[in-house]
């Protein structure tokens, strides 16, 4: 016979990691830097 545990938590509880505000600014960053990539490879390839 099994026994189902039902658990509710709040999204802060549920969240498996720490939120600190450096790793934001380095995915921040990091997306705008693949994004300008992006682009200068486009171009070089694709000359308008």
């Amino acid at each position: 016979m099994a026994i189902e545990h039902h658990v509710e938590k709040s999204g802060q509880d549920a969240r498996q990691g720490a939120e600190l505000g450096s790793v934001r600014w380095v995915l921040r960053i990091s997306l705008a830097l693949a994004v300008i990539a992006g682009f200068v490879i486009y171009f070089s390839f694709f000359k308008l």
